[in-house]
């Protein structure tokens, strides 16, 4: 090409006008904190657009491998809220508010369950209101400081990345469970097996906890080094690493749907529904009778 050229810009698809358009406007729980630089397209008013899913979108949702590995979540996600560049990077408290957002964007803020009756056994049909989910998302404050005195410990949320992995350790914590209770077994390899389980399963807790944290402040010093970090958490006594896994899984748990409270429309009996975000069954939208 001459330098002198000038490139053509490429002509505009006379369909634009009818792509889709933003359907409503979130602030993420994090606030956009703990994104790497170049994984979120920082809004200057916290505010980020949320598109409604394609038909290609919905597809990824019904794709069994896809959903056990995460990639549709991260498929539809970049697709969906495209601020987002990279959600396997993405802070896990954001992921099940940026799902519902989704859902909300596609088919509304009301989400039908159907549930039995542990009384009577009858089915009953309820609406939950997603948009009160935002709401309670969007008051969120996350403690990034942890206190072992006298040690000052900052923490950052697990990524989606990292939330995916821990399904590996709850995967290798069945394994534990079905070698103990497995009688085809011999003693001798019953414990070969689950020796090499459990050391999978104890080193695997303790980097994705090392990792989690930025800094650590002593009363000589601080420090970010990953590889001192890592270390100090291999050395560290039992009442500090105790600390810092019971303050990343109370984070967790403070972002967890809560349970939903339901009355039988047959017998009046009262019980819980947990809401559970199985993206095969929260994305499935049932046609009214």
């Amino acid at each position: 090409m001459n330098e002198n050229t000038i490139p053509q810009a490429a002509p505009k698809n006379p369909l634009a006008n009818w792509f889709r358009q933003p359907k409503i406007y979130v602030k993420l729980p994090s606030r956009g904190r703990f994104y790497p630089v170049g994984t979120l397209d920082v809004s200057t008013n916290e505010e980020y657009p949320v598109y409604s899913m394609t038909a290609k979108d919905e597809l990824m949702f019904k794709t069994p491998d896809a959903l056990i590995t995460g990639q549709a979540s991260v498929e539809v996600i970049k697709s969906c809220i495209p601020a987002i560049k990279d959600p396997w990077l993405m802070p896990a408290l954001d992921v099940d508010f940026a799902l519902i957002a989704i859902r909300i964007a596609t088919y509304g803020d009301k989400m039908e369950i159907t549930t039995k009756c542990p009384a009577c056994e009858t089915e009953n049909d309820y609406d939950v209101n997603l948009s009160d989910w935002l709401s309670m998302f969007q008051n969120y404050v996350y403690s990034d400081t942890i206190i072992a005195d006298p040690l000052e410990i900052t923490i950052r949320p697990y990524t989606y990345q990292e939330l995916s992995k821990t399904q590996i350790r709850a995967i290798e914590q069945q394994k534990i469970f079905d070698i103990v209770n497995d009688e085809t077994l011999e003693d001798e390899q019953k414990i070969e097996q689950f020796g090499k389980s459990f050391i999978k399963l104890t080193q695997f807790t303790v980097d994705i906890i090392s990792d989690c944290i930025t800094k650590i402040q002593t009363p000589d010093g601080a420090t970010s080094d990953k590889a001192m970090i890592k270390e100090f958490i291999n050395n560290c006594n039992k009442e500090v690493f105790q600390t810092l896994s019971d303050h990343l899984k109370t984070l967790k748990e403070q972002v967890d749907l809560a349970a939903q409270n339901l009355k039988c429309t047959n017998c009046d009996t009262e019980y819980n529904v947990p809401i559970t975000m199985d993206q095969s069954n929260f994305f499935a939208v049932k046609s009214r009778k």
